[in-house]
């Protein structure tokens, strides 16, 4: 049975970092992401990485800030988030596909529960 699950995520001041991990098991996956959302927001694609993680995508407003990277011997995927803002506030979730498609196309066919990320201004 395959199974993402995400943990890390917290309450935070404005400024600090988190690191929220995915643990996936059940099956190994070529590219995995996360997304977000925000209260009364749609879900929103954060970043995503590839198998070898030579190759990494993310959205405009957590360049500089979040950092990708994957254990492929321990099948988990992990998002260091640096300078968080409140704007970062949303629960976050795991994806996870084996189906070829670009770094940016944002269709996954795993996901997790989800992560809460609160920060605090």
């Amino acid at each position: 049975q395959v199974q993402l699950v995400e943990s890390g995520g917290g309450l935070v001041q404005a400024g600090d970092s988190l690191r929220l991990s995915c643990a996936a098991s059940g099956r190994t996956f070529s590219t995995m992401g996360w997304f977000r959302q925000a209260p009364g927001k749609e879900r929103e694609f954060v970043a995503a990485i590839n198998w070898s993680g030579s190759t990494t995508y993310y959205i405009d407003s957590v360049k500089g800030r979040f950092t990708l990277s994957r254990d492929n011997a321990k099948n988990t995927l992990y998002l260091q988030m640096n300078s968080l803002k409140p704007e970062d506030t949303a629960v976050y979730y795991c994806a996870a596909r084996n189906f070829l498609r670009h770094i940016t196309n944002p269709i996954y066919d795993n996901w997790g529960q989800g992560t809460q990320v609160t920060v605090s201004s």
